[in-house]
């Protein structure tokens, strides 16, 4: 290759160079005043952008003058502000919910089958299951009775509109009247 072939890639090299030189000036040049009108979290944004920048033209001027980065003190720094980049973007997403819940049905059925033998501690069980299960359904039906419903009219024969913050009352008695 002759040396000819190359002199427009160096000058797009240092053209691109004194661009990036330019650019970069008003930000480092006064950094402290800079992020001093940013927020915490951006204020952190800002630092680990620009000590990466810097960070990658060392790193690139080493690779040009063709020395082993690998092994170099370079690349675990390199390695160090992309640790600092992650944290920033565990803190800019929110936490997913957690996704793992108890099968409640799958556990019951172990301990059942564990205590299979025992008649007395068998009863018990299933008499706490069933209380368990009244406490689901009482709190499920309070979560219902807290949504609005925007679309369904009144039940109590009020036409107005208006849904009926009271829901009908329950006969005292446990027992239901079966039709003959």
């Amino acid at each position: 290759m002759d040396v000819t072939d190359i002199t427009p890639q160096l000058d797009q090299l240092d053209s691109g160079l004194i661009e990036l030189q330019n650019v970069l000036k008003p930000l480092l040049g006064d950094i402290a005043d800079v992020s001093s009108k940013l927020p915490l979290l951006d204020k952190a944004k800002l630092y680990v952008l620009v000590s990466y920048a810097i960070e990658s033209l060392l790193f690139s001027s080493l690779r040009l003058n063709e020395v082993e980065t690998k092994n170099h003190a370079i690349f675990s720094e390199l390695t160090r502000v992309k640790q600092y980049f992650d944290k920033i973007q565990k803190l800019e997403t929110p936490a997913a919910e957690r996704e793992s819940t108890l099968n409640t049905e799958a556990a019951i059925r172990f301990v059942r089958s564990d205590l299979s033998g025992d008649k007395g501690i068998s009863s018990k069980l299933s008499e706490l299951i069933a209380k368990e299960r009244a406490k689901a359904a009482l709190r499920a039906a309070k979560v219902d009775n807290k949504r609005p419903a925007a679309d369904e009219p009144s039940n109590t024969g009020d036409r107005s509109g208006q849904t009926n913050k009271n829901p009908p009352k329950k006969p005292k008695h446990g027992g239901s009247k079966k039709a003959k």
